[in-house]
């Protein structure tokens, strides 16, 4: 339990806490990448529940997800637990079950999609709307504000003036996506995989059909893209933008990728935590949201992981090439241009520096991304496992840096908490007290006596090398302030054990402190902004029917995934439209011909209408 004395401390610094706490919040796919992602930076973690999460593959054991909060927790940083799909009636009770069972772990807020899980008897713990309930609209978003959500997770299509307006009109904690592959559909609106597969993207098995090959044909049969990955999306790197978006209003900064390997999550994590401590450096309004530093052995850059090519999406308006027609797969880092192709090796011009195991790819005449493992290196000569379809002038992209890759797996860097060690020795009474970077104390305390040191200034050395030692814990000691009346001899064990059990204490009243005060959800039932909810309401069980029966609509459409005829159905609404990205745009093209033209998405199997609402800016497409 806390000491009376840390309790004051704690409650005087809150109350005298003016910054605003920004946080940093990775993904993690599991125990170890969740661990990484803390240790090299991130203030919260989101992850996935044994069940009901939505990625169905990434799942953890509750045993996982208590370890997990238990690490985070000494940093101060949080563990959010995701239970964002729609629940069929069967499964409520054992949802309410898990809930229970998460919030007596500790974990910090539970992210859900599912109105039916309002309805259930809730324990007190925090809930974030996810972005599968379509936080796009202001209204939408009020709505929500006033049902009882702590956090709104924004949708990734909002511009920075549209999330300033929302700050504008709500004053819920506002939660935004700044880096890692994009959903091509309004989130929560995607019925795309389940009505050509029946897997749902709204219970966590989306198929990506997005990104699939399509040819794009109008009424008359004209082929105007053949085979291209037409929905594919490059992903999203708001690196450049994070200030601006910290300005609007938005608290919690979002890293994507819950499917990611732990070098993804230190290399992406380190690179936005490094970003954003810059930030705070120079405007001291802002703190980060948990404790620590961390030094990575290695120097961040997002380019060189898993990356489509990046987009800064609809964050500044409308832009160009926010899609990748040519491939759905990582291409990396341009690293520079083919000057000669020889018989064995190519010659290239690049100023950075390959390796031996070095993946390199580029595209081919035909638009087609094609790969190969670099065998040797001497200079400029580079030797493939593959000279085929390389060409003079052909730009070629690092889609795999070998020495970097290496570099990343083997730091094992430990994110640490600053301490200063305060001894005192009178008598027979040796006093050792630790304070942390956020004034947090423990205090251990031994009655023995000691002999008097024969070299004062070697016993002293020696006293402070061994209360400097933090092994592989996780802290860091910045100073040591000895007071004694004389200078005693303490054995090297002696001091080592009373410097593990000073920190261990620490450790304990530090996750004592980030416990959560129980504040129960008063989930309230405020009147809904329309009378009739249709199947994107995604409404699939009694309980989200009930909710919405509170709130004042009046008739509610079964959920997609209920409905066994799709025809003529909305799969997929979007702010990706192809018209723009052909030259077809309504709002820049005029002409008659363009204007009454419709537009068909093929596949091996199928045929999708395309529908087009400009004044919102969106692209339907209709199944059947």
């Amino acid at each position: 339990m806390l000491s009376a004395f840390n309790i004051a401390w704690y409650l005087c610094l809150k109350l005298a806490i003016s910054m605003k706490k920004i946080e940093l919040l990775a993904p993690a796919k599991n125990l170890e990448t969740g661990i990484a992602a803390i240790n090299y930076g991130a203030d919260a973690v989101y992850i996935g529940a044994p069940k009901f999460g939505a990625r169905s593959a990434a799942g953890n054991t509750l045993e996982d997800i208590g370890k997990l909060i238990q690490y985070a927790h000494k940093y101060w940083a949080k563990v959010f637990i995701t239970m964002n799909t729609i629940l069929y009636d069967h499964e409520l009770n054992e949802a309410e079950k898990l809930i229970h069972k998460l919030y007596e772990m500790g974990a910090d807020a539970l992210i859900v999609q599912d109105m039916g899980i309002l309805e259930m008897d809730l324990p007190p713990i925090e809930l974030h709307a996810s972005t599968q309930t379509h936080n796009y609209d202001l209204e939408r978003i009020q709505f929500l504000e006033k049902v009882g959500f702590k956090r709104i997770i924004l949708a990734r299509e909002l511009s920075l003036e549209e999330i300033k307006n929302i700050r504008k009109h709500t004053t819920v904690e506002l939660e935004y996506f700044v880096h890692g592959a994009l959903c091509v559909s309004l989130s929560g609106q995607c019925y795309f995989s389940h009505a050509i597969g029946g897997r749902s993207a709204n219970r966590g098995e989306c198929s990506q059909a997005c990104r699939m090959k399509y040819d794009l044909v109008d009424d008359e049969g004209k082929v105007i893209a053949k085979d291209k990955h037409l929905l594919s999306l490059k992903d999203l790197n708001l690196s450049d933008h994070l200030r601006e978006i910290i300005d609007a209003g938005v608290c919690s900064l979002k890293i994507e990728g819950r499917l990611k390997d732990s070098s993804y999550l230190k290399n992406i994590t380190s690179y936005y935590r490094q970003s954003l401590d810059k930030i705070f450096n120079k405007k001291r309004e802002y703190e980060k949201a948990s404790s620590g530093t961390i030094k990575p052995g290695f120097k961040p850059d997002p380019d060189v992981t898993f990356n489509r090519g990046y987009t800064s999406y609809f964050f500044t308006g409308r832009i160009p090439e926010i899609a990748n027609f040519h491939t759905p797969k990582s291409m990396g880092k341009e690293i520079g241009k083919i000057r000669e192709v020889k018989k064995d090796h190519i010659v290239v011009d690049s100023k950075f520096k390959l390796h031996n195991g070095d993946g390199l790819c580029f595209f081919n005449k035909n638009k087609l991304l094609k790969g190969f493992q670099v065998n040797g290196v001497q200079g400029n000569k580079i030797f493939p496992n593959d000279m085929s379809m390389l060409q003079r002038g052909v730009s070629l992209f690092r889609n795999n840096d070998h020495e970097f890759a290496k570099l990343l797996k083997k730091d094992n860097s430990i994110r640490k908490i600053g301490v200063e060690f305060y001894l005192d020795i009178f008598d027979d009474c040796v006093n050792l007290t630790a304070i942390d970077e956020d004034e947090i104390s423990a205090n251990i305390q031994i009655q023995e006596v000691f002999e008097s040191a024969k070299n004062e200034e070697l016993a002293l050395s020696n006293i402070k090398k061994q209360l400097q030692k933090s092994g592989d814990s996780i802290f860091q000691i910045n100073n040591i302030e000895i007071n004694f009346d004389k200078v005693p001899f303490i054995q090297a064990k002696k001091l080592n054990d009373l410097r593990r059990q000073c920190l261990e204490q620490l450790t304990e009243i530090r996750i004592e402190a980030a416990k959560q005060e129980e504040n129960r959800p008063l989930i309230a039932h405020p009147q809904y902004p329309a009378k009739e909810l249709s199947y994107m309401g995604n409404v699939v069980n009694c309980k989200a029917e009930e909710f919405y029966h509170k709130c004042g609509v009046e008739k509610i459409e079964k959920g997609f995934e209920l409905q066994k005829n799709h025809a003529g159905k909305t799969i997929m609404t979007t702010k990706h439209c192809l018209r723009h990205e052909f030259g077809m745009c309504q709002k820049i093209t005029k002409t008659e011909k363009k204007k009454n033209q419709a537009l068909f998405l093929v596949d091996n199997k199928n045929r999708y209408k395309l529908e087009f609402n400009c004044q919102r800016c969106e692209m339907k497409i209709i199944f059947g």
